[in-house]
């Protein structure tokens, strides 16, 4: 059965999505604010979640289908009671798949429920894990939190986010153009220096031991950096 997760901070909006959902033979749950949404994506791997732009308490819609994207494909539909042009590009570009805009019928948004759900079917599937644990370190995706033997690691949020897009591409070779690229911007491109400089920071704050073969970012002399394989 297809697993839907609904996310609206209106009581009367998740109650009649998850009526008419479950009539059309969906498996519903419902989460009322981002928070909540977050840990039942984590928790319950939905097969598509539906997310309001427009949240009661942060984080908002566009804040949750960003951090969804760091650790899940799982196919997004925002909704939104606003026609701007503007709102609908910063949606897609957060990563949601499609976008409605209320009100709508359930008859429309069950035909892009199905569309959605075609495409992603036929797209590449990736494996999607909301956390990421090689011997002693522990990445929680979800709450962007670093664990080593148990204790937190305080990490900066370039740091952070080095360190994420590593860890989710193990044992695959990222050149010092492409960190540079994704964390920094375009602008920093030729600036290699900076990424080694995190790397050791990182390396330091994750308590790294080559005497010891704690290894967690390897070295590609002239090339970049890649994540221990976690397989």
């Amino acid at each position: 059965m297809i697993r839907i997760l609904i996310v609206d901070d209106e009581l009367a909006i998740r109650k009649m999505l998850q009526t008419g959902l479950k009539a059309a033979g969906y498996q519903v749950l419902a989460a009322a604010n981002g928070t909540e949404a977050l840990q039942m994506a984590a928790q319950y791997t939905p097969n598509l979640i539906i997310l309001d732009v427009t949240l009661g308490s942060p984080p908002d819609g566009l804040e949750v289908c960003k951090n969804l994207r760091e650790w899940s494909k799982v196919p997004i539909i925002m909704l939104s009671v606003r026609e701007d042009e503007k709102i609908k590009i910063d949606a897609l570009h957060a990563g949601a798949d499609d976008y409605v805009t209320k009100p709508f019928s359930m008859g429309e948004l069950e035909a892009r429920i199905q569309a959605v759900l075609r495409r992603s079917a036929v797209e590449p599937s990736t494996s999607s894990t909301a956390e990421i644990r090689v011997g002693a370190l522990l990445i929680d995706l979800v709450n962007r939190r670093v664990f080593v033997e148990g204790e937190e690691v305080h990490l900066t949020p370039k740091e952070y986010e080095l360190l994420r897009l590593l860890a989710t591409h193990p044992g695959k070779v990222m050149t010092h153009r492409a960190l540079l690229g994704q964390v920094w911007g375009a602008e920093y491109s030729e600036m290699d220096h900076y990424v080694r400089v995190f790397i050791n920071q990182i390396r330091k704050k994750l308590r790294e031991d080559p005497a010891r073969n704690i290894r967690y970012i390897l070295n590609e002399p002239g090339i970049g950096y890649r994540f221990i394989d976690t397989e």
